[in-house]
C-alpha cells in the first residue's frame, strides 16, 4: 500500500507539527500550510525539510479563492488528508468538499466544552477540575465535527494557567501522533 501524503496547516508555535513529524508515522509530510509568514512553526518545517505553503489572508481576497489556490496546490501534491495543527482559521467550503472526513483537527479542550481558540484560558477561567485534549474531524462548525478521541487533564487547585497549559501541551503531543497512526493504520485516513 502506498504511503499516505499528508499536508499540516498551523499559524503559530508549531508544537504539535513538530510531535507529529517526530512521532514517524506512516505518512508523508509533503507539505505545512501556513496562514502568517514569520512565525516559529515555519524553522520548524525546515529543519524537517517540509516545505511550507503560506496561506496569508489579504484585503480584498475572499477565503473561497484563497482556498480554490490552496486547493490546487494540495491536489498537485497528491494530498490524501489535512491534520490542523494549531491553524487558527476556520476551514471554509472549498477543503471541506474536497477533503471530506479527512481533515483532522486538535483541540485542548474536552469538546463540546470550550470551543474556539482560547479553549484553555476558558477552561481555566471557569474553574474545572478536568479538561483536556480533543482530537476531531472538522467540519463546518467551530470545533463541532465529530469526536475520534479525547482525553482528560487534571486541574489541580494551585494551578497556574501556565500550568495546566504545560500538561495539556504534554498530552496533546502524544494523544495526537498515537491517533493519528491509528486513522492511518484502520484505513480512515
Amino acid at each position: 500500500m502506498p504511503t499516505k501524503r499528508a499536508a499540516i496547516f498551523a499559524s503559530g508555535n508549531g508544537t504539535n507539527f513538530e510531535a507529529l513529524m517526530q512521532a514517524q508515522l506512516p505518512m508523508d509530510v509533503v507539505m505545512l500550510v501556513c496562514d502568517h509568514d514569520n512565525v516559529p512553526v515555519i524553522q520548524r518545517a525546515a529543519k524537517f525539510n517540509v516545505p511550507v505553503v503560506l496561506s496569508e489572508v489579504e484585503k480584498g481576497v475572499s477565503k473561497a479563492k484563497r482556498e480554490t489556490a490552496l486547493l490546487q496546490q494540495l491536489q498537485a501534491a497528491n494530498v490524501d488528508f489535512i491534520l490542523l495543527a494549531g491553524y487558527m482559521r476556520i476551514v471554509g467550503p472549498t477543503l471541506l468538499q474536497a477533503y471530506p472526513r479527512r481533515i483532522v483537527n486538535i483541540h485542548p479542550a474536552l469538546l463540546p466544552s470550550f470551543p474556539g481558540r482560547t479553549g484553555i484560558d476558558d477552561a481555566f477561567a471557569a474553574g474545572v477540575k478536568v479538561t483536556g485534549v480533543t482530537i476531531h474531524f472538522v467540519d463546518a462548525g467551530v470545533d463541532s465535527g465529530p469526536i475520534i478521541a479525547q482525553e482528560p487533564v487534571r486541574r489541580y487547585d494551585d494551578d497556574e494557567l501556565s500550568d495546566l497549559e504545560a500538561r495539556i501541551h504534554a498530552v496533546e503531543h502524544k494523544l495526537y501522533p498515537a491517533t493519528v497512526r491509528n486513522l492511518i493504520e484502520k484505513g480512515v485516513l
